[in-house]
């Protein structure tokens, strides 16, 4: 799948929306894994041939409520062109090129501009900061 190339510049100026959709991932997120905790303790201590309880019910309707919530603003993510890459961090990537190949512009959480970048199959471990001529674009 083909995906959108953005200039540095280009990802820079979606990053007003970016930080607003992902702020409200940050923001859902924890709910959700809280609501996941709650259900599989009560599901470890409940007996198989007692079925579910009504509790067990209710969590899981929550739990698909606000998963439904993240996947929705993954989505948004996904229409500007960019990748959501990490719950914990804030991460997101964007498709760009750097000196004729094709890499990632990688931008977390907290940053006012993008000021890194990695290989493809490099990750966040692979993040290095921008090449000196570009880090005031």
């Amino acid at each position: 799948m083909a995906h959108k190339l953005f200039t540095l510049a280009e990802a820079n100026r979606t990053l007003p929306l970016v930080k607003r959709v992902v702020q409200d991932i940050l923001t859902v997120y924890p709910q959700w894994k809280d609501l996941v905790a709650q259900y599989e303790l009560i599901a470890a201590q409940a007996r198989p041939d007692w079925g579910e309880s009504k509790e067990q019910i209710d969590l899981k309707a929550q739990i698909d409520a606000v998963a439904g919530k993240i996947n929705t603003y993954l989505g948004e993510l996904e229409l500007v062109g960019c990748e959501f890459k990490g719950f914990d961090e804030g991460l997101v990537d964007f498709h760009g090129r750097l000196d004729e190949r094709d890499i990632l512009w990688c931008w977390k959480f907290g940053e006012d501009r993008i000021t890194h970048w990695h290989e493809l199959d490099a990750g966040f471990a692979g993040r290095q900061p921008l090449p000196e001529v570009m880090s005031g674009t």
